[in-house]
């Protein structure tokens, strides 16, 4: 019996590819013809008999053992005991004869396509064709060789299979611990948060409580800050207190001994006046003997039959009465109101007698006055524009004015000359300071205002107000009338206008600061201010 040929009823070439099974292709071998084709056939735009509609996909062991197919030729007990005996051949026991297998398990057919074939194969049968001894082996060996292929496979692809199975377990435990991490990391997280928010919470009550303790600090602070200012304000308050009273005391001992001083000067003053009358009622005695004895003389002359020279007598007159016309002539060239001349006139009394009491006082008194004086000029000079300045200057001369070691009349002589002295070095910025400082000066001693404005009257006739014309009847000559109106006369010379104008200016400047203070402080009394006012009209 020959070998039987199995072939396909369908063409034996498709697009270049043959239909040609080889059992010894090896497992990646077959793989990857059938991956060609594969691509081959899906790279085709021509409709082809074999279409795939599903993955290949290499299968389990057992799925390879179930689904496994081949062609498989059946032939009966007795054509095969005839052909052995007839030709002697070795009879096998077996009821079938293993032929050669071809499978297409990788291949797709579809429902069409086998029913042609069916029909094909109805129509015609192919055979193996009986083949020999060395044949049927090589056919066995060639089976063998193919199921041992197919072993060698089902065990490759189960150890895949295993491997698989184990990576995926490995795999999957690697999953578990990366879960089981991230849920113990998450964990410690949360943990690690919780003891993050607690230690926050607790820097944030130390900060809190840190806060209050020196809010509480500072509280404490300030309040010992202010007991100890309450504290100090009381002690000095008590201290002024003392000193005030101090300096009451002071002050009622200076009067008593500026009283008893003047008790002394009025006495002085008055043993003075009992000597000036003494000698008036003696001279005046010896004027009446003397007149009584040149009264015997003339008699005794005009018994003697001569007469009486009365040429002294008329000279005397002549001169009384050129003395009382050039002071009607000197009134008739001075332009001003009778109060203002007046009141000139009383001021400039006043300084009269202040000046002969101060002489009279030191001709009588040892002591030596000029550091009064100095200080007296040093503060003047040290006026400034500036109110704690003028503050401070006024009450230091205010304490000179008052103090019961130096006479008062020499302190506001002293004063006064040295305020009206100040203008004569003309200081823009000075006089409403100075004018500050006088009207300080006079609210707490009244009675320099008169003093200081007689000064004012003596060195300016502009602040009285006056005016002197120029008369030749009035006047010897321009000298007179320019000393008159108050020009300085320099090594034998008048001073020049522009000097006498600047002198008159800064007078003239003090005076109207001194009348503006009076004015907005009116320090002392409304009746001076009236007066001012006046003489400024």
């Amino acid at each position: 019996m020959g070998a039987i040929k199995l072939e396909l009823r369908c063409p034996q070439k498709v697009d270049g590819i043959a239909i040609d099974p080889e059992p010894d292709w090896s497992f990646d071998a077959l793989l990857s013809e059938l991956n060609s084709l594969e691509t081959r056939l899906n790279a085709s735009s021509k409709p082809v008999p074999f279409t795939k509609t599903k993955s290949r996909e290499i299968s389990t062991g057992k799925s390879v053992e179930s689904n496994a197919r081949a062609f498989v030729i059946r032939v009966s007990d007795d054509e095969l005991e005839n052909d052995n005996e007839r030709k002697g051949e070795e009879v096998h026991n077996g009821s079938l004869v293993a032929v050669k297998r071809f499978t297409c398990d990788a291949l797709y057919l579809s429902e069409s396509d086998d029913s042609d074939d069916d029909v094909a194969l109805g129509g015609e049968s192919y055979l193996m064709d009986e083949v020999g001894l060395a044949d049927g082996a090589l056919v066995e060996l060639t089976h063998q060789h193919q199921l041992g292929v197919k072993e060698e496979i089902r065990n490759l692809i189960s150890t895949l299979e295993t491997q698989l199975i184990s990576e995926n377990e490995q795999s999957n435990s690697a999953l578990a611990q990366v879960e089981k991490d991230r849920d113990m990391r998450r964990e410690m997280d949360r943990k690690n948060d919780t003891v993050y928010q607690r230690k926050i919470a607790e820097a944030l009550d130390n900060h809190l409580t840190a806060v209050q303790r020196d809010h509480e600090l500072k509280s404490q602070i300030e309040e010992r800050k202010i007991r100890s200012d309450a504290a100090y304000e009381e002690a000095k308050r008590k201290e002024r207190a003392l000193q005030e009273e101090k300096i009451r005391q002071e002050k009622v001992k200076a009067e008593a001994e500026m009283q008893a001083k003047l008790r002394a000067e009025e006495a002085k003053r008055a043993a003075l006046e009992a000597e000036k009358r003494a000698a008036k009622e003696a001279a005046e005695r010896e004027a009446a003997e003397n007149s009584k004895r040149i009264t015997a003389g003339v008699s005794q002359d005009g018994a003697c039959g001569r007469q009486p020279d009365d040429s002294s007598v008329i000279a005397g007159a002549q001169s009384r009465g050129s003395r009382s016309d050039g002071t009607k002539k000197l009134q008739s060239a001075v332009r001003a109101t009778e109060s203002a001349l007046n009141i000139e006139q009383k001021r400039l009394q006043k300084l009269k007698e202040l000046d002969e009491e101060n002489q009279s006082l030191k001709l009588s008194s040892n002591e030596d006055f000029s550091g009064y004086e100095k200080d007296i000029s040093r503060l003047i000079r040290q006026i400034r524009g500036l109110k704690d300045n003028v503050r401070t200057k006024a009450s230091e001369l205010v304490k000179i004015l008052n103090n019961p070691l130096c006479p008062q009349s020499i302190s506001l002589a002293t004063f006064s000359k040295k305020v009206v002295s100040r203008c004569e070095t003309p200081d823009d910025n000075v006089a409403m300071s100075c004018g500050y400082v006088i009207v300080l000066v006079a609210s707490q001693v009244p009675q320099v205002m008169d003093i200081l404005l007689g000064e004012f009257h003596r060195a300016c006739i502009y602040t009285v107000p006056k005016h002197i014309v120029f008369s030749e009847a009035a006047f010897e000559s321009e000298e007179a009338y320019y000393k008159t109106i108050g020009y300085r006369e320099e090594d034998g010379k008048i001073e020049s206008l522009e000097n006498y104008l600047s002198r008159l200016k800064s007078y003239m400047r003090l005076y109207a600061a001194l009348i503006q203070c009076m004015t907005k402080n009116a320090c002392f009394g409304r009746r001076k201010f009236r007066v001012s006012r006046t003489h400024m009209a």
